[in-house]
């Protein structure tokens, strides 16, 4: 049963919606479907927040390596959820003056605003940030040109990072109008837009038959993976 249900429960979930997508007498089906999702994710969520703290918990209790980073985890997650839930500083709706918590918990100026546009947004921009030196790291290792593919993606790469920058411009900025098709900036435009867009749509493809086979896949119980088993 604890493998029977949840299979029944997914492949009846995932063909009633297949069903309200295509046949439109039972589009409500569909609506009711994404409910009871809506549902089970919030149930989720609070799973997840139990198990954050459960995990953390332990390795501060532990004084396990960089458990001052579990502290501030924890610290941040309590913060922001209790500002958020308890809608702090927000104003009431001007339609329900008397209701103190009818306001939106984004309100501009609020501090569950404050904390989102002056923590998390530079934050993410950080990490992103970082990343784009790791990128470059992969980026040079990778580009070595070894063999005729390498040598291709190499130069494709060198000519669309020099057509973004102003140098690149101003390198060909002498060839006539006759050969601008030859300037670096209009050979970046034109890679990004006839060889880099086919390419995108073969791997765009590629990745809709991967959904649709693995969608299939777990609909009929042949995939039981995320059921943390394979086993029967």
């Amino acid at each position: 049963m604890k493998r029977n249900v949840p299979l029944l429960i997914t492949a009846l979930g995932g063909f009633i919606l297949i069903i309200a997508y295509f046949i439109p007498a039972t589009q409500g089906w569909g609506e009711v479907a994404a409910i009871w999702f809506d549902i089970l994710a919030s149930i989720a969520f609070v799973l997840g927040g139990g198990n954050l703290l459960k995990i953390h918990l332990k390795k501060i209790s532990d004084k396990s390596v960089g458990w001052a980073y579990s502290a501030i985890t924890i610290a941040a997650f309590v913060i922001t959820l209790f500002v958020g839930l308890g809608k702090i500083g927000v104003n009431p709706n001007p339609q329900y003056p008397d209701f103190s918590l009818s306001g939106h918990y984004r309100e501009i100026g609020s501090p569950f605003w404050w904390l989102y546009e002056y923590a998390f947004k530079p934050l993410t921009a950080t990490m992103f940030a970082m990343l784009a030196f790791y990128i470059s790291s992969a980026a040079f290792r990778a580009f070595r040109a070894k063999n005729l593919e390498a040598i291709l993606l190499l130069g494709t790469a060198f000519i669309i990072l020099l057509g973004r920058t102003f140098a690149g411009v101003y390198l060909t900025s002498w060839l006539p109008d006759w050969m601008s098709g030859l300037k670096i900036e209009n050979l970046t435009i034109y890679i990004m837009s006839v060889f880099n867009t086919a390419g995108n749509r073969a791997i765009m493809i590629g990745i809709a038959l991967g959904i649709a086979s693995t969608s299939l896949k777990v609909l009929l119980g042949v995939d039981r993976s995320y059921l943390g088993s394979g086993e029967d």
